[in-house]
Formats: C-alpha cells, structure tokens, sequence
C-alpha cells in the first residue's frame, strides 16, 4: 500500500529508512476458535491416553 503511493517518484533516505523500520510487519495467523478447541481435544485425549497406558502397565505388570 505505501509502496504503491511511493512509486513513480523518489524517496529520501530519511523516507527510505522510515519504510525499513515501520514498512511491513509480520502478524500470526489468528487462530480461530474452532482450532483452538481442537488442539485442547487433541491435548486432552492424549494425556487420557496416556494415563490409560500406564493404569494398563501397573495391573498387568502387578498381575504378573
């Protein structure tokens, strides 16, 4: 956008720099509220997961 105003004449080096420091800024992608709530599901089943595992692990090796 600013660059586009710029085109077709000449900048000063005070201009120029200004550009370089406030010119593009990169921004996240915001994350949505449906990928949030999907990567708490996928966090939360695979702690369940995990305590299932090792509950599995401690009767099978206490039955052994």
């Amino acid at each position: 956008m600013i660059d586009q105003k710029l085109k077709g004449r000449v900048t000063t080096p005070a201009e120029r720099e200004a550009l370089r420091v406030f010119g593009p800024v990169k921004t996240e992608k915001a994350v949505s509220e449906h990928e949030k709530e999907q990567q708490a599901f996928h966090e939360n089943r695979e702690r369940l997961k995990a305590l299932r595992l090792a509950r599995e692990a401690a009767e099978k090796a206490k039955g052994t």
